[in-house]
């Protein structure tokens, strides 16, 4: 279950599901400009957490765009509202909007298993006679780990490019279920690569020009894309890890369905005005079937077809987030009040926080980081908590020590440097988090306690 608050691990994201209450006023108003401007300058002058940020803002058919920071150090130009950036999981909204439309257009069914999309040399695993099926995969519950163990990339840098279609038919090929069918929500992109790469196969053609010519072109979203433009190129913004050093850019083949799309604030507002019914559209329609099928998550929170959803007092919070190695990104609306909000960061650091503020102020955002001061102690101390620990069987998370540094990494995302505050007692300056190790007898590290905004999460070390 997911209390209020609670932090879930989902590929080296801590992702906070909260229940908002209402706000006092059904008038909505969304802070002013310099207000907003304020939250993104401590993001990127006091915390050091990002280059440059844009918010773009919607209410009743209004944009506005709020926006500071630069494309690169050797880049000077301000990011904007034409400002390319990567969305990562984002891409899971336009992968669940193309189910749906193609559900609209009876080009598939929802009960229909994913098997009978793929190669017939392509073995889904089942359990107790359940195959997995399109509905599974677009709400996370078809029992498939977040990432396919297999993926073992050389480059952590870039590691998708080299992660095959070929390989992922046999991860799944050869994968057994730890758990039934549809009867637990865990966030997979491994699941959504396996939709994406269904829905190209039944209609004969890649799963790019499906998303142009279903959503992209008849909203002229010109500035969205997975193969950048020359003229998009140009305007792309260059991704950053936590020390704000320059990354790659991401390229996806097997998983493209779970996070491979480029966008600009102006193109996604785009697409809340037409999930909004702002902007008529015939596409409309679609976004009310990818907001009727859902799954619950835990207390009020549920799973549509590519939507997160949180009661929001009398409305609901509809959103999504992404993350790459060098980018966050943040979309979501209230239905009921017609408003939306898009924020864009070319730095790895979360924006939720900001994202769903913007959309319900008793949502604070995430505290400062100076509380936590580095203290000096005897490194030596560090090889005691260097191993493999265990969220859940899916999840690994890697402690590792570099001379006098310690980091942890998540699977195949970045590292992440974490400081002492004392000889056990650790956190990140990149988000709010703090990390309590246990010992044995023998001073040995057996497990650790993380803990952010009020939740915590045990994980065990693996024994090699």
């Amino acid at each position: 279950m997911l209390n209020n608050n609670l932090i879930l691990f989902l590929g080296g994201v801590f992702l906070i599901v909260a229940t908002a209450s209402a706000q006092s006023s059904t008038d909505f108003s969304f802070p002013a400009d310099s207000e907003i401007r304020q939250i993104i300058l401590d993001r990127i002058e006091n915390r050091k957490q990002s280059m440059g940020i844009v918010v773009g803002l919607v209410k009743a058919g209004e944009r506005r765009f709020v926006a500071n920071g630069l494309l690169d150090t050797d880049d000077r130009r301000l990011v904007n509202a034409d400002t390319v950036f990567e969305i990562g999981s984002i891409t899971k909204v336009f992968t669940g909007f193309l189910l749906a439309d193609m559900i609209q257009r009876s080009e598939v069914k929802l009960d229909d298993p994913i098997a009978k999309y793929l190669p017939e040399e392509v073995v889904v695993p089942r359990r107790n006679g359940k195959e997995i099926t399109l509905l599974e995969l677009v709400t996370h519950t078809s029992g498939l780990p977040r990432m396919p163990d297999n993926f073992l990339p050389a480059d952590t840098a870039n590691p998708y490019p080299e992660y095959s279609v070929k390989q992922l038919y046999q991860f799944i090929s050869n994968y057994q279920l730890s758990r039934d069918i549809g009867t637990e929500w865990e966030y997979s992109n491994l699941g959504y690569g396996l939709l994406g790469q269904g829905l190209e196969r039944r209609k004969g053609t890649d799963y790019e020009t499906l998303i142009q010519e279903r959503i992209l072109k008849p909203l002229g979203m010109s500035n969205t894309a997975i193969i950048l433009s020359p003229k998009m190129e140009a305007r792309l913004a260059i991704g950053h890890n936590l020390a704000l050093e320059t990354v790659k850019d991401r390229d996806s083949k097997a998983l493209v369905g779970a996070g491979a799309f480029r966008s600009t604030a102006s193109d996604l507002l785009t697409f809340l005005e037409m999930s909004l019914g702002i902007n008529k559209s015939p596409l409309t329609s679609v976004v009310a079937t990818t907001l009727a099928i859902r799954k619950p998550i835990g207390g009020n929170n549920e799973m549509g077809l590519g939507w997160l959803i949180m009661k929001n007092g009398e409305d609901e919070m509809i959103w999504h987030t992404g993350l790459t190695a060098g980018y966050t990104s943040f979309i979501g609306f209230l239905m009921k009040k017609k408003v939306g909000v898009v924020v864009l960061s070319n730095t790895s650091a979360s924006i939720e926080d900001i994202g769903k503020h913007l959309l319900n102020p008793e949502i604070p955002l995430s505290p400062t980081l100076n509380q936590n001061i580095a203290i000096t102690i005897d490194t030596n101390l560090y090889d005691a908590y260097v191993g493999r620990y265990r969220f859940n069987p899916d999840y690994i998370l890697s402690v590792t020590r570099e001379g006098d540094r310690l980091f942890m990494q998540a699977n195949a995302y970045e590292k992440i440097e974490i400081f002492p505050k004392g000889e056990r007692e650790f956190f990140s300056k990149a988000v709010e988090t703090q990390i309590i190790f246990k010992l044995n007898d023998k001073g040995r590290a057996v497990s650790f306690t993380h803990y952010q905004n009020g939740g915590n999460a045990e994980l065990y070390r693996i024994e090699e």
